[in-house]
């Protein structure tokens, strides 16, 4: 199958602009719009793409603002949130999307928060996506994650909105979660760490009603060995979606030709390819 490679240029209204790779088979039978996990640039899960585009899926690798191609930075002055992504960054990313599409079916998805502010946007935007993909995905809320792990997230949230808050940006590459993140992100993150509801400050749109009354068809995967995004957040994140159709696949290290935890699966991503459309097509 010849697979065509793009690198779409992007802009936002507000000068933000990025580079919006794309994986394109001859006749796709959807189109994915796919988001990255916190700190991590676009262009590492490009072999990913490539594994969904030998299945038929076109995909298109969105960056998030900060990282890789995205021509801005976080620094004290430089500061953004949920709001930023969900409502001036994926509909410009999915206005690409569009105008290099054709027929098939529209798909949305992600890894980790990728997946979590995928599920968001579906919410905003329910009418555009039929799919929703999660992998290695959930809810940050402190209370789907077994003791002791989970009584110590609260205490990490606040840490983490207080140090951004206190350096400008939020450290992740000292601390080994996340890259440099604006404060306005980790802040909006960490608020649904410790109240299990998505909201986006300075967004007036209900996040959670926009959620509940969507009804996509949902594949999920999980990881066996992954204390990031374990079955029970996944299923917090699952439960905002009462009329969708939902299905969760389970994946080891058998399985996956590597360790079965929150990134391995990028470098050799075949099985996870395999597992979103399903056998059914869903």
């Amino acid at each position: 199958m010849n697979i065509h490679a793009l690198e779409l240029p992007v802009q936002g209204a507000d000068g933000h602009a990025w580079i919006l790779a794309a994986r394109i088979p001859e006749r796709p039978r959807a189109h994915l719009l796919w988001l990255p996990a916190l700190g991590v640039a676009a262009r590492h899960y490009l072999p990913f793409a490539e594994a969904l585009a030998a299945r038929g899926v076109a995909v298109y690798l969105h960056e998030w603002r900060g990282n890789g191609s995205s021509n801005l930075r976080p620094d004290r002055r430089q500061d953004w949130g949920y709001r930023d992504l969900l409502a001036a960054d994926l509909p410009a990313s999915q206005a690409a999307m569009r105008a290099h599409g054709g027929d098939g079916i529209p798909v949305i998805g992600g890894h980790s928060l990728g997946g979590q502010l995928a599920a968001c946007y579906l919410g905003l935007h329910a009418r555009d996506f039929e799919r929703l993909w999660l992998v290695a995905s959930g809810t940050p809320y402190w209370k789907t994650f077994a003791p002791p792990r989970g009584w110590l997230l609260p205490w990490f949230y606040q840490f983490a909105i207080w140090i951004a808050r206190r350096r400008g940006t939020f450290p992740g590459r000292r601390l080994g979660f996340g890259g440099e993140e604006a404060r306005g992100l980790i802040g909006d993150w960490a608020a649904v760490g410790l109240s299990g509801r998505y909201a986006a400050a300075g967004l007036e749109t209900d996040l959670e009603t926009g959620m509940a009354g969507a009804s996509p068809a949902i594949r999920g995967v999980l990881f066996e060995h992954d204390w990031l995004a374990p079955q029970a957040s996944l299923a917090g994140l699952l439960a905002k979606f009462p009329r969708a159709r939902k299905h969760v696949v389970r994946l080891d290290a058998r399985a996956l030709g590597a360790r079965a935890d929150h990134f391995a699966w990028m470098k050799q991503p075949e099985a996870v390819a395999a597992a979103l459309p399903g056998p059914d097509g869903d």
